[in-house]
């Protein structure tokens, strides 16, 4: 569902300039402005239905335009490797638009003989061009410069200047370029953002938008940022592959879908992906001016910028990332980035309140060092907690025994991967183990402790801590994977916000008391910590920036085996 903050705006009167750039531009949402070029002289001059085409012919028919040929028509990607771009004069594209409008009314393929179209005169002029054997659909002007203020050598149509109008909310822009849009037949571009905002008008025909937010970046799998083509979406939306895109599914709950007809205009702020939809012979202008923020960053701020947003999209993610692995939120509410969960009842998921037998094997032999125990003015005896609070503390100690043991046999024991992130997601009958990067094995430990409520947490770590020392131990140094590091700590933080500092204090004590090299458990639950943070941060670089970057890993300075 797609949040108001975002939802597109819809003007059936032009606002002032003063408006549109405090009330719209400056929030960074689309807006649609009905009519706002209706009165545009190549609105009625340039209409294909109404000798459009000839006058154009008349106009620039003998300027050299630069046309792109797909052979994956009629989508038309921007990856360079998909497509070509290829000279041709203007007049021998309308000639192509002529012929295709002919061949419509007569209910004719366009390539009906020898699947290529009939020569006329002005295919005399291309020679052998690749045009020869083209089918129209394959065929699309694209970002034809009427006017380009980084590269006046580009300009290519500068005469039609003449017949648009400067729409006043853009009177005092720094305009980048004015382009002309022109397609034959029906035409999609794939979904990608531009790193200017725009202002696209439709002349003649008809365009259907769909807008996602840059936020939804990771449901449309941008191009890696060091290609050529890193502003635009990987996936195929046409025909998407959900086994290589699973995020994609999600796709559609964030977009938002316009249709723009003739003298409609449409503001598509910078980042904010698009796929455009044309009808048959529709024609378009657009305007690209840099917005204000990329206008005002200074060269010498941009590390700085590029830590500090990296660090929030970060923060973000592993915040989110938890609520997946602690309160059992599906994906699709992980990624729309809702925090007002964090606090709600009933999610969370309950192991079964089964009593069980607790072996006290592995503590007997370091009862000695354990006479410290008598002096803790805290602690939770065994027969004082409650029945979940006992199967829980009976599962934490199975596990460990679990451990030693395999340990002791040479065989592999629980996986400790530093791969680790996995994302559980839960329904009321039963808990099922999605992932996001990985195809892991659940991790128990991690899954025991964020099923506990902070009081029950908090009874059972001083009972391990008073009851059996040299399995708390043993947990924190040996066991404890990435994502348990990272429950850990979380479920510490929730104990801190429910008591007082002196009980705190107390706590804590008792807990790190336990260990005879203090620093070496919180290094240990530290370095897991990061190790789960190191591993959301590549994420976060994969899913917002693209392609797979290898992060090197913080030194753990322990075994996790």
């Amino acid at each position: 569902m797609v949040e108001d903050s975002v939802r597109l705006q819809r003007f059936d009167q032009l606002p002032s300039a003063t408006q549109f750039a405090s009330q719209i531009e400056s929030r960074n949402i689309p807006a649609v402005f009905v009519g706002c070029v209706k009165d545009w002289k190549a609105v009625s001059e340039w209409n294909p239905s109404n000798g459009g085409l000839d006058y154009l012919e008349e106009r620039v028919g003998s300027f050299m335009v630069e046309a792109m040929l797909s052979q994956t028509a009629p989508v038309f990607y921007g990856d360079l490797r998909r497509h070509e771009r290829v000279p041709l004069p203007f007049s021998t594209f309308i000639g192509f638009c002529k012929r295709h409008g002919q061949d419509v009314d007569n209910s004719c393929s366009f390539k009906s003989n020898s699947g290529g179209h009939q020569l006329g005169e002005s295919d005399t002029e291309l020679g052998s061009s690749p045009f020869v054997d083209a089918a129209p659909q394959q065929i699309y002007l694209a970002q034809i410069p009427i006017i380009n203020a980084e590269n006046e050598e580009r300009v290519q149509l500068e005469t039609l200047q003449e017949d648009i109008q400067l729409p006043a909310i853009l009177e005092e822009k720094n305009l980048s370029s004015i382009n002309l849009w022109m397609n034959i037949a029906q035409a999609r571009s794939s979904a990608h953002y531009d790193p200017h905002h725009n202002l696209l008008c439709i002349v003649a025909g008809r365009k259907q938008v769909v807008l996602w937010p840059p936020s939804a970046s990771p449901m449309l799998y941008p191009m890696p940022v060091y290609g050529e083509a890193s502003n635009h979406s990987s996936v195929a939306l046409e025909n998407p592959d959900f086994s290589i895109h699973p995020r994609a599914q999600c796709s559609t709950e964030y977009s938002q879908k316009v249709t723009l007809h003739a003298g409609d205009a449409l503001f598509i702020p910078e980042g904010w992906f698009h796929q455009v939809d044309s009808d048959e012979l529709t024609i378009a202008v657009n305007y690209w001016w840099r917005s204000s923020i990329m206008s005002s960053l200074a060269d010498h701020m941009d590390a700085y910028y590029l830590r500090i947003i990296l660090s929030r999209q970060h923060c973000s993610y592993v915040y989110r990332l938890y609520c997946v692995l602690a309160l059992g939120i599906e994906d699709q509410v992980l990624l729309k980035g809702s925090t007002a969960m964090w606090r709600q009842e009933g999610n969370k998921p309950h192991l079964p309140c089964n009593k069980g037998n607790v072996d006290h094997s592995l503590d007997q032999a370091g009862q000695s060092k354990d006479l410290k125990r008598k002096e803790q003015e805290q602690h939770s005896l065994l027969h004082e907690l409650g029945p979940c609070a006992l199967q829980a503390l009976h599962e934490l100690v199975a596990l460990v025994h679990g451990h030693v043991n395999a340990s002791n046999q040479n065989q592999p024991a629980l996986s400790n991967s530093t791969n680790g992130l996995m994302c559980y997601k839960t329904n009321e009958q039963s808990k099922t183990l999605t992932t996001e990067i990985f195809h892991l094995e659940e991790d128990p430990v991690a899954k025991v402790l964020w099923t506990l409520e902070p009081g029950i947490f908090k009874d059972i770590f001083l009972t391990m801590a008073h009851n059996f020392p040299r399995t708390l131990e043993a947990l924190i140094l040996h066991l404890l994977s990435p994502v348990g590091a990272e429950v850990l700590t979380r479920k510490f933080d929730e104990i801190d916000k429910q008591n007082t500092e002196d009980d705190r204090n107390k706590f804590y004590q008792v807990f790190y008391g336990v260990f005879d090299n203090q620093f070496a458990a919180m290094d240990a639950i530290l370095n897991g910590k990061e190790s789960f943070a190191c591993q959301a941060f590549k994420n976060v670089l994969d899913k917002y920036v693209g392609g797979n970057f290898d992060v090197p890993r913080p030194s753990v300075g322990r075994d996790f085996s």
